[in-house]
């Protein structure tokens, strides 16, 4: 019925003349215009109300969206209206200009009123929009079972009212508001043909918060002259307090400020993409561009483990940098990142290399008291046991530089190792052999040979100890290496104590037992005294810093001299007791040696007790004749 009431008919001469002077679209375009008429009266009402222009008007005191969020929907609806309205009476023929004034005079009016809530929404959300507060609002979000968009009273959703709109304002939901309100008008203004006008106080308000809070993480940005004119010690505090920055910066400022561009720019990819750039890319590069500063600076392997640091908190973060700055215009961050990440590697190359050369240079001509352990040893193998909480890194550092050496190495060494599967751990084992050569030249310094002997074992020792206790270096260098070099240890530990020992078990006959005369006891008695003696005085004085070691050395000198004596003691003590001055000869008892070597090895704190006693006995036995 519709189509018959609304068809005409072809002209013909049978028409009567009023039937022919209406055009057949007539009653469509009235309809559309009426339409689009009343779109702007209604409009007209509400943007006229909350224009701003109006001085004496108390919408300028007052925000649509935070205090009347109703009219707001109502608001971005008739913007929407009349931007259809303006389009139909564009694409119309026959509109009269007067609409088209009258639409866009209002349109000009909406956008200043939502350019001015958008600016007021950015400047008293500042605590609810800070990175933050974004992110863990975002990572919150994204972790929910059930889609929660419906739910908010955002001026996006058009449809109805929240129920629990209060609700959202609780906890890690307080941004959503403001979020979904900036995101509303900017699809708002991006649509109308306005978007300059928003990004444009978008990039000044978000620019400014993003610098204040580079600030408050204590960044700030350097030239390499003054990086390398500060002292190491205030340079590493910079680095310390850039190491705890970056992953703020990283993980929640940058992170939190590409959300919300994202989010409010949903409708555009280029312009999201350019606020996000102008916003972060100058904090970002300067941010990433300290730690290349600090690779070229004066290397030293003082420096090593913060340059590691350095390394090792981008490499870290390397995902979340290339997923945050992903946009072509923001390649120059990336590209800042990698940079610092390859000048630190040349760092960290060069000052390994200067590390060992250190070693090798090292041309102390004091030898080490007692024997003991050098310092050389001390501070190599910290330094190493530190270096191997990095393995991670140095392995990606070292990946492409593998260890070329002039001479074969050592089976004992390296023939557990597969230089391509494991280069730090023949790295490692290369800097802990080139230590092992040191203190072999460092030994030769000792007159006394056994001493130089308890010299290698104690250092060697220490090396083992080191390793076999720690995890990294342990698993790094192996099983087998501790044991090979344990059994080094046992050698050098042999040798000392047959150097250093063998005047004395030589002073005793091969066999205690055998019948000898009393002037032969006695000479026995005298060469044990004085062999005796002169060892222990010799040795009183030097030390064995490893326990178990020390505790060993002294059991295998005990079990092979005590018996021996105890056997010749027996043997022979009787058949001298009613001569004049025996105590004099037999100032032992088989019983008081192990005594008298316990005190040795400790170093000087153990020296003197046996002496004392050798002069009281002296003395009485002189004074009895």
């Amino acid at each position: 019925m519709r189509n018959l009431f609304f068809r005409s008919a072809s002209p013909s001469p049978s028409n009567s003349p009023s039937r022919s002077t209406i055009p057949p679209s007539s009653p469509r375009r009235s309809f559309s215009d009426s339409l689009m008429e009343e779109n702007i009266e209604v409009a007209q009402t509400l943007i006229t109300k909350w224009d701003s222009s109006d001085d004496s008007s108390y919408t300028k005191l007052i925000s649509l969206f935070r205090d009347d969020r109703r009219e707001a929907k109502l608001y971005l609806k008739c913007v929407k209206d009349l931007q259809s309205a303006m389009h139909h009476f564009v694409d119309s023929q026959e509109t009269s200009a007067e609409k088209l004034i009258t639409a866009q005079t209002l349109m000009q009016a909406a956008m200043k009123r939502l350019e001015k809530e958008f600016y007021q929404i950015l400047s008293d959300n500042r605590e609810n929009l800070e990175a933050e507060t974004v992110s863990s609002s975002r990572s919150s979000e994204s972790r929910a079972s059930t889609p929660r968009t419906s739910t908010r009273s955002s001026v996006s959703d058009l449809e109805s009212e929240s129920e629990d709109e209060s609700s959202i304002l609780e906890g890690e939901h307080v941004s959503h508001i403001p979020m979904d309100d900036l995101k509303s008008i900017a699809d708002c203004m991006i649509s109308a043909g306005y978007g300059k006008e928003c990004v444009k106080i978008y990039k000044i308000i978000r620019k400014s918060n993003m610098d204040e809070a580079l600030y408050h993480l204590g960044v700030e940005k350097m030239t390499l002259s003054q990086v390398q004119k500060m002292d190491w010690n205030v340079l590493e505090t910079k680095i310390k307090n850039w190491l705890n920055a970056v992953k703020v910066a990283v993980k929640t400022l940058f992170y939190g400020e590409r959300l919300l561009c994202d989010h409010v720019f949903s409708a555009s990819d280029s312009i999201r993409e350019s606020c996000f750039t102008e916003i972060s890319k100058e904090a970002a590069t300067t941010l990433f561009s300290f730690p290349e500063l600090v690779a070229k600076c004066k290397k030293s392997p003082e420096k090593m483990f913060r340059t590691l640091d350095l390394y090792q908190a981008i490499s870290d973060l390397w995902p979340e940098i290339e997923s945050i700055f992903s946009f072509e215009s923001t390649s120059a961050v990336r590209s800042s990142g990698v940079n610092s990440l390859i000048k630190l590697g040349e760092a960290v190359r060069t000052m390994l290399e200067d590390f060992e050369a250190a070693i090798q240079k090292d041309h102390s001509k004091t030898a080490v008291p007692a024997g003991g352990v050098h310092p050389l040893t001390r501070y190599v193998m910290n330094y190493i046991t530190f270096l191997t909480d990095y393995t991670e890194i140095l392995a990606d550092i070292f990946a492409d530089y593998p260890l070329t050496l002039q001479t074969p190495l050592p089976e004992a060494y390296f023939g557990c190792y597969d230089v391509d599967e494991s280069p730090i751990s023949v790295r490692i084992a290369w800097l802990v052999l080139v230590l092992l050569c040191k203190l072999d030249g460092k030994a030769e310094l000792y007159k006394d040979v056994a001493l130089s002997y308890l010299f290698l074992a104690n250092n060697l020792q220490y090396v083992v100890a080191k390793i076999r206790n720690s995890t990294n270096l342990k698993y790094l260098l192996g099983d087998y290496w501790v044991r090979k070099h344990e059994s080094k240890v046992k050698q050098y530990a042999g040798n000392y104590e047959r150097m250093g020992w063998s005047k004395v078990y030589a002073s005793l006959p091969e066999n205690p037992t055998a019948d000898i005369s009393s002037d032969q006891a006695k000479k026995y008695f005298k060469q044990f005294n004085a062999a005796f003696e002169e060892v222990y005085k010799k040795q009183s004085t030097w030390v064995v810093t490893d326990s178990k070691l020390r505790d060993e050395l002294k059991v295998t000198v005990a079990k092979k001299l005590v018996p021996v004596y105890r056997e010749f003691y027996e043997m022979h003590r009787v058949g001298l007791r009613k001569e004049c001055g025996v105590d004099s000869l037999v100032r032992y008892a088989p019983e008081n040696l192990d005594n008298y070597l316990s005190d040795l090895l400790y170093g000087d704190s153990g020296a003197g007790s046996v002496s004392s006693s050798f002069s009281t006995s002296s003395s009485s036995s002189r004074g009895r004749c």
